[in-house]
């Protein structure tokens, strides 16, 4: 299978190189130079996309946030920025992960296998019932409270899906990131507190009832 890539960047000179360089691996490259073009080619469903964070216009996030609803392809943000707060930010407008500038493009094309690789194993599950009236519809990435929807994030869905797939059993951050984002990047597991906070108190919105449990000193484990 051919997969289809869109590349978003305003340095025409890294979108002309990275374009190279996967047109070579074998994938069908689309290459778009600012947000308002990346909006648009989003029609032509790309398997996965490659997304700057820092554009005029419409930045990264921005784009990431109206692109979403249209498309479930993994979104993995390009960005100079290091800071915990900003690779929050940009998982919660819907990314699946992010990559410091420079990379090295083995770094980057091992991301993209992981995600892509992912995403199959995903189209094979099924629905599955838990407790409560928690239900997670694997196919469709949806979680469902007593017939009301939680609207999750794309990396805080996965992060539910993962820790429910593995009841009982206990995951520190740094597997729950690996896991979630498929790439194992030491020092970004810290935002995963921050995003399994946010998960309980949506689910603390609807019920009392603790689906994701702490082990201190251990991690994070989903409670059967």
């Amino acid at each position: 299978m051919q997969y289809k890539i869109l590349m978003v960047d305003d340095d025409l000179e890294l979108l002309k190189m990275l374009g190279s360089y996967f047109e070579i691996k074998g994938y069908m490259v689309t290459r778009a130079e600012n947000g308002i073009e990346a909006i648009e080619k989003v029609r032509e469903r790309p398997d996965i996309i490659l997304l700057d964070v820092n554009m005029p216009q419409i930045d990264g996030l921005e784009v990431c946030r109206q692109i979403r609803d249209k498309t479930s392809a993994p979104i993995i943000f390009l960005t100079a920025k290091a800071e915990e707060e900003d690779k929050v930010n940009g998982l919660m407008s819907g990314g699946d992960d992010y990559i410091l500038k420079p990379f090295s493009l083995k770094e980057l094309e091992a991301r993209i296998i992981a995600h892509l690789n992912r995403e199959e194993r995903h189209r094979g599950n099924v629905e599955y019932r838990f407790r409560d009236g928690l239900m997670i519809d694997y196919s469709a990435k949806k979680v469902q409270l007593g017939g009301t929807e939680i609207q999750l994030t794309r990396v805080e869905y996965d992060i539910l899906e993962f820790l429910s797939m593995n009841p009982g059993q206990v995951f520190d951050k740094e597997r729950i990131y690996e896991k979630v984002c498929g790439y194992d990047a030491e020092g970004d597991s810290r935002v995963i507190t921050e995003l399994i906070r946010r998960i309980r108190k949506k689910i603390a919105n609807l019920t009392e009832t603790e689906y994701i449990e702490t082990v201190w000193g251990m991690g994070y484990r989903w409670k059967k």
